[in-house]
């Protein structure tokens, strides 16, 4: 994977809102979740049976269910996935770093308001 930010751009582009592969370089597993994106990763032997099925269904569909964490198929494919929780939950709500700590404006402008004076 590219480690510049435009590469999860780029998937995104395309409609790409997850990505599966058994590896990720760091920085691209990161600006992955910078960019609302989630990046999946499983064993490779998993990987090689979704090509195998997507070559063997017409029309194959993978879900990512990021509340649920599950991925699975119509065709009885299943497994559950280990998303850190406040990645998690910044995928859920269309949260990036400013929004993340926007969140928290209240108790930023508290502690303003206390080291101020």
């Amino acid at each position: 994977g590219s480690s510049r930010e435009h590469a999860p751009w780029a998937l995104e582009d395309y409609g790409f809102r997850v990505v599966i592969a058994p590896s990720f370089a760091d920085i691209f597993y990161n600006n992955c979740f910078k960019n609302g994106m989630l990046p999946i990763k499983l064993p490779e032997p998993q990987v090689d049976d979704l090509f195998s099925r997507a070559s063997q269904y017409p029309n194959y569909e993978l879900t990512a269910d990021l509340e649920q964490c599950t991925l699975s198929d119509q065709y009885g494919f299943s497994t559950t996935l280990e998303v850190d929780s406040t990645r998690r939950h910044c995928l859920l709500n269309g949260l990036d770093d400013i929004g993340q700590t926007l969140e928290h404006e209240d108790k930023i402008t508290a502690y303003e308001a206390n080291a101020a004076g």
